[in-house]
């Protein structure tokens, strides 16, 4: 894969759970099978899932999140020094409940021996087994302001927010060298803490619990990202991908990008940017003005992943050419605004369906830009 982003149609990663998949997770949870006999069946279904992407047309492949529950909690919780574990915590999402499950800080967080980098081996294998050479396997993880903003380290760290600070970025600087030397080309951090930002309600409420200036607390997620990947190497591509949330088809909360665009547009030094952008939740294009990097891609996610009607064509391609008039078209790009299945729950609608939204996603980006590229 060149190093920069070059392609048109792309996907955030997560897909809905097979029924094989679901069934041997429920037989390993009630101890009906061994976790040697579930990885057998993930490792069926991920094959399976590659070739299917691959049959569609897609270029960037992922393991559709297979063998995790959680999009963020299973990485995280990897890492040295973190553990997941149930809390009273109730659901901040709109007219769902998610499960209890929460992560702390118990000791010094690091990254050493992270299950999933063999995860992402099994899936760059997997591309190569099944691929013509013209995709590329891409891996998704959350974002290290996904650790650094949501628990503020615990008692571990007993408010020390500097070195809880330097800790993160040094663990994730080893993940991203750790799945670099694996082979990865293309990794994704998906980060929803921006969500802070996206209305006056939730800004009131984070400087409150910081108690610090917003514009302090944006430029700390902005240096604690781009301090975590100021390490990778030149030929790996690094994404960001920003989430109002997304559990069976509902989310967390509403706004546009105003408050954060000149630190997301200007200032991260990611190759892409990920961003919801399939109602009217996600505001206007008009933060984009900030736009000023012609080193990076701005992905627009027009398509939603969380309801199985098929979005009209035209409107589509009407607003990637609304969107073109603050960033050039060579800098767009098209995918869902989410993934399918950011839990194992999965969002309602159908796997066929599902590929409905891919196929339809594809056809447009080949109508606006041309033949999917190769990289």
């Amino acid at each position: 894969m060149a190093n920069k982003l070059t392609l048109k149609a792309d996907h955030v990663g997560s897909f809905l759970r097979t029924e094989p998949i679901k069934q041997a997770r429920a037989d390993y949870a009630n101890g009906k099978i061994d976790k040697t006999s579930l990885k057998e069946v993930e490792d069926i279904e991920i094959e399976k899932l590659v070739q299917k992407q691959i049959e569609v047309g897609l270029k960037s492949i992922t393991d559709g999140e297979f063998r995790r529950s959680w999009w963020h909690l299973d990485f995280l919780s990897g890492l040295e020094g973190v553990e997941q574990f149930e809390t009273e915590y109730v659901s901040n999402f709109k007219g769902a409940k998610t499960r209890n499950n929460a992560i702390k800080v118990v000791n010094k967080v690091d990254f050493d021996n992270h299950y999933m980098v063999e995860h992402f081996t099994f899936l760059k294998d997997a591309v190569e087994k099944y691929g013509d050479g013209s995709q590329v396997a891409k891996f998704a993880i959350p974002s290290p302001n996904m650790l650094f903003t949501r628990i503020q380290g615990d008692e571990y760290y007993n408010g020390n927010r500097e070195q809880f600070y330097q800790d993160t970025v040094a663990a994730y600087q080893k993940a991203i060298q750790a799945f670099y030397d694996a082979g990865c080309r293309y990794l994704q951090l998906d980060d929803t803490s921006w969500i802070d930002f996206v209305s006056e309600e939730r800004i009131n409420a984070v400087v409150e619990k910081l108690n610090m200036d917003v514009g302090d607390i944006i430029n700390t997620r902005v240096n604690c990202l781009n301090d975590a990947i100021s390490k990778k190497p030149d030929d790996m591509i690094i994404t960001m991908h920003i989430c109002r949330g997304n559990f069976k088809s509902t989310y967390i909360t509403s706004g546009g990008y105003d408050h954060i665009s000149d630190a997301i547009f200007a200032d991260l030094n990611v190759d892409g940017l990920f961003l919801e952008y399939d109602d009217k939740r996600s505001g206007d294009f008009e933060p984009l003005k900030s736009f000023k990097r012609d080193d990076k891609v701005v992905v627009l996610g027009l398509i939603t992943s969380k309801f199985p009607e098929l979005e009209d064509a035209d409107m589509i391609k009407d607003r990637i050419k609304e969107a073109s008039k603050y960033i050039p078209l060579e800098n767009l790009a098209l995918s869902p605004q989410c993934g399918f299945s950011s839990t194992e729950e999965g969002n309602i609608l159908t796997e066929a369906e599902q590929w409905n939204k891919i196929s339809h996603l594809i056809n447009i980006t080949e109508s606006v830009w041309g033949k999917v590229p190769a990289n």
